[in-house]
């Protein structure tokens, strides 16, 4: 596996030949037009980009996330209310410039940060359109908002581009990893993850906050509560805890909302989460010292978190990269 790394650490475009970009390493080779286990080749897909406003309050504020969904997933979450995206195949093709350019269009609409929603089977086309848009005005924190389900050392060669890391951390049991996402092997792939996270930032000068409250560099672990798993859940909450302490914001969510495969099904994963499960996992992570605990009030299972995949901010010019001038003659010819 050792070439694999070493072609991860470039994060180059031979990175997509034999694709060892997450956790599944399934050896596709993307750039020649074919789907990896995240079910996209190597030319990025882009489901939306607009202001979102339903994140965290340091990532959303009052002004909106600037978000970018891309398509495709390593995971395949039974329960996904994302799967027009994440399994479907539903998006548009996008350049490097052109993600770019939308990163530039978000910072103009007054977008916080720029919100980049499961990048990372386009790792390096994503950090070379970072580094284009800051070369090019973008002066916003860049958020990762992913799965957990990461490689570290993805998440190291990406840490130059990344401020924040908006990372889920979603079971414990490899059981339950398997059953409901296909993937058993989650539980030590995200602790692993999550603690390259923390070294990145804590090397950057750890946690900070605008004077707004606004998030500008840190690590927010998310949790999302399943109806009939509270133990897992609050076995989550270990490994987080165990993983990085009170290094990551915590956020747990009660906002599980059944899909129709989930319905049809039935048994726990057809309803809500409980007053009483959220309430049980809330105070375990109480118990357990976490400082900066974001919770949801209310009753939250609704469709509304998940936005209208229909392509909004997709299209749009290729940023204009700047050439840089030739000398000019005396006779106003341009020339070397």
């Amino acid at each position: 596996m050792a070439g694999m790394e070493d072609l991860i650490a470039k994060l180059d475009a031979s990175s997509y030949d034999v694709c060892g970009l997450c956790p599944r390493r399934c050896g596709a080779a993307r750039s020649k037009g074919r789907a990896g286990s995240c079910g996209a080749t190597s030319t990025p897909r882009a489901a939306r980009a607009a202001l979102h406003f339903w994140e965290e309050p340091p990532i959303s504020g009052e002004v909106g996330s600037g978000a970018i969904f891309f398509t495709g997933c390593p995971l395949r979450c039974c329960f996904c209310q994302n799967h027009l995206i994440s399994q479907e195949g539903f998006g548009l093709a996008v350049s490097t410039s052109r993600i770019a350019e939308m990163m530039l269009e978000l910072q103009a609409q007054g977008a916080l940060n720029i919100n980049l929603v499961t990048p990372l089977h386009f790792a390096p086309t994503v950090r070379k359109a970072v580094l284009l848009a800051r070369e090019n005005g973008l002066a916003l924190p860049i958020v990762c908002n992913t799965s957990g389900y990461e490689l570290p050392e993805v998440v190291r060669a990406m840490s130059d581009v990344i401020d924040i890391w908006l990372t889920d951390f979603k079971y414990a049991s490899p059981t339950l990893a398997g059953k409901l996402s296909a993937a058993p092997n989650y539980p030590s792939v995200a602790a692993a993850a999550l603690q390259e996270m923390v070294a990145s930032v804590s090397a950057a000068g750890g946690r900070e906050l605008g004077e707004d409250g606004a998030m500008r560099r840190g690590v927010i672990v998310r949790h999302l509560v399943l109806p009939g798993h509270v133990d897992d859940s609050c076995a989550v909450l270990d490994c987080v805890w165990e993983a990085c302490g009170n290094a990551a914001d915590l956020s747990v969510m009660n906002q599980y909302t059944p899909n129709d495969i989930c319905r049809k099904a039935g048994g726990d994963l057809a309803r809500g989460v409980t007053d009483e499960e959220y309430e049980i996992v809330l105070c375990h992570a109480d118990d357990l010292g976490f400082e900066n605990i974001w919770w949801q009030e209310g009753d939250t299972v609704s469709e509304s978190f998940v936005p209208e995949f229909d392509a909004t901010g997709v299209e749009g010019p290729e940023l204009q990269i700047a050439q840089a001038s030739a000398p000019v003659a005396p006779d106003g010819r341009k020339g070397v």
